[in-house]
């Protein structure tokens, strides 16, 4: 089962940093487009050569919508990445205090906290399908782009299920390895036995 839940994350995280990257080359691509723009309408430029210049403006420029694009984009890449560093605690800890507490504390303490992760992430992912639904009925698009809202709602409630799913199945792992005092995940995270 971990093998499968390994797997699961890692496609998703793999998914997410290939549409993060799409979007850092969009945003790249939009910002040299713009200041080419910027740099052929000006005075210079203008003056040297306005009919190749009035010509160049016409295909050069940033990338429409590129900003609803980004929004769309992150959002899905965040959920994309959660099921990871979920299943591989990769989540930020302060354990000044916790380092000192016995063993079965910091395992049901461990248990404590995947639960809650796993209840929040089953809220998210409940409350994005109600968004999604929304948007869907309502028709609402983009400004620019005019593409359908609930589209990218939807991209990130599959990621958000995904997390749910990952996060209830760590909750039970850190359950389980809490009531019968074995560890079924090594993380790093426990103190050797």
């Amino acid at each position: 089962m971990h093998k499968l839940m390994m797997g699961l994350a890692r496609s998703m995280a793999i998914l997410g940093g290939m549409v993060l990257s799409s979007l850092i080359i969009l945003t790249c691509l939009s910002i040299v487009g713009r200041m080419l723009n910027t740099l052929f309408h000006g005075d210079l430029l203008q003056a040297i050569a306005p009919g190749f210049s009035n010509w160049v403006i016409n295909w050069v420029g940033p990338i429409n919508g590129d900003f609803e694009l980004v929004e769309a984009g992150v959002a899905f890449a965040i959920f994309a990445f959660l099921p990871l560093c979920q299943i591989s605690a990769g989540h930020a800890s302060v354990d000044v205090v916790a380092n000192s507490f016995p063993r079965g504390v910091n395992r049901f303490l461990r248990m404590v906290t995947e639960l809650l992760f796993a209840a929040a992430l089953v809220l998210i992912a409940w409350r994005l399908g109600a968004g999604t639904i929304s948007k869907f009925e309502n028709g609402e698009t983009s400004f620019l782009l005019e593409f359908p809202v609930w589209w990218a709602f939807g991209a990130s409630l599959f990621a958000a299920v995904i997390a749910a799913i990952v996060g209830i199945y760590m909750g039970a792992v850190r359950s389980y390895e809490f009531f019968t005092g074995r560890i079924q995940i090594w993380d790093g995270v426990e103190g050797e036995q």
